[in-house]
């Protein structure tokens, strides 16, 4: 997970909020039933993050968190449609807990797992979400996911690419061959690749694994690329 999505602990404590998820689904809504869904979405969000997916329908997320079975329908058709706007609000909220200015691409994915460690219920979430999005019954999750895979490689290829113009400027100046070598939008798979099944592997093994440091093995080779024949 990664670029400011992952909420601080604090933040999870299920308050009302009159904010939406800026790209939910379209339909008409009344403030009062705005309101009402996004405190259900919180409750939601603050129930996943301190127990994670598993087992997790309609009607037992419903009664963990105070709202009838036939009330959350009116707001969510469908257990898919609950964990996808879940996980949307959730990075909505985390936008504003954006990287640092000067983060490289890798390095804006390293902070967000550094934050991960005290949320591993919503870390699993976006596990779950992930291996669903693989089944054709689940087509609104695979829609979810597919659509922020591309924007997601979009979004790093363009941090690669800015250091890696900055990388052949600096060794323009010093005299020496700067090309990149490495395709952005080929990096930014890869490292999307790794973070997400790095935390697969901290989810099963924690203490084994410590996903800031492998991915920091991750951002030192992606530096220190220079030519195509090199790979």
């Amino acid at each position: 997970m990664i670029k400011s999505q992952l909420l601080r602990p604090s933040s999870y404590d299920g308050g009302v909020t009159t904010e939406t998820a800026a790209d939910g689904p379209a339909r008409r809504s009344y403030p009062k039933g705005v309101r009402r869904r996004q405190q259900i979405l919180d409750s939601v969000i603050a129930l996943l993050a301190q127990r994670g997916v598993d087992r997790a329908s309609l009607r037992t997320v419903g009664e963990a968190i105070g709202v009838s079975h036939s009330a959350l329908r009116h707001y969510f058709s469908s257990r898919d449609e609950l964990l996808v706007e879940a996980y949307r609000t959730h990075e909505g909220q985390a936008a504003g807990d954006g990287p640092s200015a000067d983060s490289s691409a890798v390095g804006v994915i390293i902070e967000a797992a550094e934050r991960n460690r005290s949320i591993p219920g919503l870390v699993e979430l976006y596990a779950t979400l992930s291996t669903d999005a693989l089944q054709e019954q689940h087509g609104l999750t695979r829609e979810f996911v597919r659509g922020r895979f591309r924007s997601l490689r979009a979004t790093l290829a363009g941090l690669i690419a800015e250091e890696q113009r900055a990388r052949a400027g600096q060794a323009g100046a010093a005299g020496q061959a700067g090309a990149a070598g490495i395709d952005p939008m080929d990096a930014a798979a890869l490292v999307i690749a790794a973070s997400d099944g790095l935390q697969i592997q901290w989810l099963l093994d924690p203490d084994a694994v410590d996903v800031g440091r492998s991915l920091a093995i991750l951002d030192r080779l992606l530096a220190g690329s220079t030519r195509p024949e090199a790979i």
